[in-house]
């Protein structure tokens, strides 16, 4: 004979199983403070445009996007390996080939015009690819996206890091930051 298991047992099973969400839930760190928002260890990658400034020298000053296979193209320089060199690395890289046979002295300068894209999956009004803008949060991210459908999960967000092969689970608070590049997936609730 089969024996009954009650219903509030059963109910009580069925909520702990929806709220697992398949591993840790990150609720400290870097994404939760304000100056992690500030970039100033920012690293370039597909998808970025920089403004290139080469003292004295207007025909080779202008806005530059780093290309799919990470190198920004210029005059005279060439391909220039840009991804996963912060801003300074790359005014370095492109001095040191003006500098080689081209340029006596060469003064660059670099910064970022337009960081790479952020892309929002899930239980929002209008998933996609947005522009990234400095000190975003999920919630800002959200509101972008035209808000949570009725069935979204509001306490905890996925965010697959750009480039990165794995998502991690965070606990959804006003602090939490989107980073250039990332994939935030709001995920659904079940009640």
């Amino acid at each position: 004979m089969l024996k009954r298991i009650p219903y509030p047992v059963l109910i009580v099973a069925a909520l702990a199983g929806c709220a697992s969400t398949g591993g840790p839930v990150v609720e400290t760190g870097p994404r939760y403070v304000a100056e992690a928002a500030s970039l100033e260890n920012y690293r370039l990658s597909a998808g970025d445009k920089v403004r290139i400034t080469v003292f004295g020298e207007q025909s080779l000053s202008g806005e530059y996007a780093v290309g799919s296979d990470g190198m920004v193209s210029m005059p005279l320089a060439g391909n220039v390996p840009a991804d996963g060199e912060s801003p300074k690395d790359l005014s370095d890289l492109i001095q040191a080939r003006l500098a080689d046979g081209y340029l006596r002295d060469p003064k660059v300068s670099v910064e970022v015009v337009s960081y790479r894209p952020f892309f929002i999956l899930g239980e929002v009004g209008a998933p996609g690819q947005y522009p990234y803008a400095s000190g975003m949060t999920v919630l800002n991210a959200v509101a972008t996206a035209q808000g949570y459908t009725p069935r979204a999960e509001k306490k905890v967000v996925y965010i697959r890091r750009g480039g990165g092969a794995k998502e991690e689970a965070y606990r959804l608070t006003p602090d939490l930051r989107v980073l250039p590049g990332d994939t935030i997936r709001i995920g659904e609730r079940f009640f």
